[in-house]
């Protein structure tokens, strides 16, 4: 409350005095690699609503879709440098430059929504939050991507057999290569930008995604057949530019923080609403969904790669978020 009264005050005290240098406007530019109308979108123009209004429209944010300032890792060295102000981004990239977060891309860590969004706003996430600004980055919140499914164009997927030979678009993140190896598949890491021309042109047969990026980018147009694996959870993130985030005050560091929580509130929103009815969307567009799948079966084949995981991250570690329950 003090703080509103802060900010309508300094407001009101620029029009009075109309002291322009003083009161100046600060025009921040975030990136982000999906369409506006994606569960990115949504959330970085709830960002940049929200900033305007906490701040008494001292600050601005310029919202940039579709990769047009470059795609997720092109982002992160923006953000890290100082050349880009802030981004939302999977964590795909991320593990290149804060490795720990690695962790969280391991197949079926996560139990379901309710499990991964509790780890991520409870202690676990924090800490992970913490390890970004000794990397120049400064890591405002944990957003979401979604639960990722296959998609290819070559045949239905229903065992783990049925993915040996499909060459796949994946992340650019070696614990996902790691695991899709394990099942036969020939992985093709590549940004997320090139991902719609490589299906089209057949470059790659398949890629995995959540129904969220699915639809927004249309991969049904290049896809006939998915795959309801939910084998990775992916989290999302909300990164500044330390250099920017150190500049502001504390007033205005806790508007930032404010604004980006609405942010994941309105992307989780966005991201149930495309679970509740994506699938349907998809079916009606043409693509084949197979839903009824044994995963048990997936876990299987990743058991000697689990083995390699618990050895790289301590299975304590993998223990204390699988296990995970919020208070």
């Amino acid at each position: 409350m003090v703080n509103r009264r802060v900010l309508r005050a300094s407001a009101l005290l620029c029009v009075l005095l109309a002291v322009p240098l003083a009161c100046a406007q600060t025009v921040m530019r975030m990136n982000i690699a999906l369409a506006q109308d994606s569960h990115y979108g949504v959330a970085v123009d709830a960002f940049a609503r929200e900033v305007q209004k906490r701040t008494g429209g001292r600050y601005r944010i310029q919202n940039f879709y579709s990769a047009a300032l470059g795609a997720e890792r092109e982002s992160i060295e923006g953000v890290q440098l100082g050349t880009l102000d802030l981004a939302m981004t999977s964590n795909g990239p991320v593990p290149n430059f804060v490795p720990e977060v690695a962790i969280l891309d391991i197949p079926f860590l996560f139990r379901d929504y309710a499990h991964a969004r509790a780890v991520l706003d409870g202690p676990i996430g924090k800490e992970m939050l913490g390890k970004f600004d000794a990397k120049g980055i400064h890591a405002l919140a944990w957003g979401e991507n979604g639960f990722r499914h296959m998609t290819n164009s070559k045949h239905p997927v229903v065992t783990p057999d049925d993915l040996r030979g499909l060459k796949m678009r994946t992340m650019e993140n070696p614990v996902h290569i790691q695991a899709y190896r394990a099942f036969g598949i020939i992985p093709t890491p590549m940004a997320f930008t090139e991902v719609f021309t490589a299906l089209q042109q057949g470059t790659v047969d398949g890629e995995e995604n959540p129904v969220s990026v699915i639809t927004s980018a249309k991969l049904d147009q290049v896809q006939k057949y998915m795959t309801l694996t939910g084998h990775v959870y992916s989290p999302a993130l909300i990164l500044m530019s330390k250099a920017k985030w150190d500049a502001l005050s504390p007033a205005d560091k806790q508007a930032f923080e404010a604004a980006a929580q609405e942010a994941v509130r309105v992307n989780r929103a966005r991201i149930d609403d495309d679970e509740r009815n994506g699938v349907a969307e998809l079916r009606a567009h043409g693509m084949q969904v197979i839903e009824d799948v044994d995963k048990t079966k997936f876990q299987a084949v990743l058991a000697p790669t689990f083995q390699e995981f618990a050895k790289r991250f301590g299975q304590e570690n993998i223990d204390r978020i699988r296990n995970y329950r919020a208070p």
